[in-house]
């Protein structure tokens, strides 16, 4: 597995993550623990150097489970976990107040069973905490030896400017992918322009661009797919134009869908680290193939194209959970 740098940051991971958060949450019940164990320990072994957590994910359940499957390796790893829901819990709403950011910080070290947090993620902007205290607050960590960078996640613009003039930023995680294009308005120059690595999360489309779901599927009842309106029966039913296209595509470079879908991601810049999550070892094999395809600057243009003659139904949140990102 080759490695990037996370913009300016110094920060090296492996060209893909893992994100962790659907072992323990938001894509139905829990991964059994062992199973998990050795889902995380196998991406290791793949040469996985990057995984992403949150305090929310469980909650707690989630930084617990790498805690214990990573501690053989934890020197050479690179872990990402994330603040600023209420107690933890992201159905409370949210709280980046100085004091718990201490607290999720002390908590989450233990629950990671490690000394210090690689990168430390605002999981999201709070606007009743002004985003220079929250910077500041991030900084004293990293002063103290607690916290290596600085990381937001679903950030807009203005308070990744704010952020990065108290605390250089060293990467944002945001939503990403073929079927969801908006960070290349705004968010990618602006990355660009301050020296800030974008690591994109869903690049799969929250599972759909991997061609396993389609308007017949269905989801479990605790799977928050449920309530995400880009996969409303009808609109699963229009979007099927889009990966019938990168079906194609997959078939000419002797490749998956996920893998296509992932190179290109990975063709954009060189500063984007894409955490592709799975809770299937064959799936986590295919994921980490996608890094070994080399789109050209030709085929890139041919995706882009075909794509963008397709639109995309649906919209990414449920008007509740918009709210809350590219603030």
């Amino acid at each position: 597995m080759k490695t990037r740098i996370l913009g300016n940051s110094g920060l090296e991971v492996s060209t893909l993550g893992l994100g962790c958060m659907g072992l323990s949450f938001g894509y139905g019940p829990a991964t059994g623990k062992q199973e998990g164990i050795n889902l995380l320990r196998a991406a290791v072994e793949a040469g996985v150097t990057f995984f992403d957590t949150a305090e929310c994910y469980g909650p707690f359940i989630n930084e617990e489970l790498l805690g214990e499957a990573l501690a053989p390796f934890r020197s050479t790893l690179v872990i990402a976990t994330k603040f600023g829901f209420r107690d933890g819990d992201s159905h409370k709403g949210l709280d980046s107040s100085p004091q718990r950011i201490r607290a999720v910080a002390e908590a989450s070290l233990k629950r990671l069973n490690t000394d210090v947090i690689d990168l430390f993620y605002q999981h999201r902007v709070d606007p009743n905490v002004p985003m220079e205290d929250v910077a500041g607050t991030v900084k004293d960590l990293i002063a103290e030896g607690k916290v290596k960078h600085f990381g937001l996640s679903e950030a807009g613009v203005q308070s990744i400017r704010k952020a990065h003039a108290v605390q250089p930023v060293a990467a944002l995680q945001s939503e990403y992918s073929l079927w969801w294009r908006q960070p290349e308005q705004e968010l990618i120059p602006t990355l660009e322009e301050l020296g800030i690595g974008f690591v994109p999360f869903s690049p799969l489309g929250k599972g759909f661009l991997t061609g396993k779901i389609d308007e017949h599927t269905t989801f479990d009842k605790t799977d928050f797919r449920n309530v995400v309106p880009r996969f409303s029966e009808e609109n699963r039913k229009a979007n099927q134009k889009l990966v019938d296209l990168l079906g194609d595509i997959a078939k000419q470079k002797e490749a998956t869908p996920a893998q296509i879908a992932l190179a290109w991601l990975l063709a954009q810049k060189p500063w984007i680290v894409p955490i592709p999550g799975t809770t299937k070892l064959h799936r986590l094999k295919e994921n980490l193939g996608g890094a070994d395809i080399e789109l050209s600057a030709k085929e890139i243009h041919e995706i882009d194209t075909a794509f963008s003659a397709i639109p995309v139904q649906g919209d990414r949140y449920p008007s509740h959970l918009q709210q809350r990102v590219g603030k």
